[in-house]
């Protein structure tokens, strides 16, 4: 799985739990955002997605 922002794989734990978040956009779709944007965009990360 691929990061939506940055296009950089994501990485996951050895039972395959995503280390990053899921951001819902307006339409109430998920987004998967890698740990690094997250850390990096922090609260405007919501705003990226509408």
């Amino acid at each position: 799985m691929n990061c939506e922002l940055c296009k950089q794989p994501v990485q996951e734990t050895f039972l395959k739990k995503v280390i990053g978040t899921y951001v819902k956009d307006g339409k109430g779709k998920m987004h998967l955002v890698c740990h690094a944007c997250q850390k990096r965009l922090g609260d405007k990360l919501k705003d990226e997605f509408k």
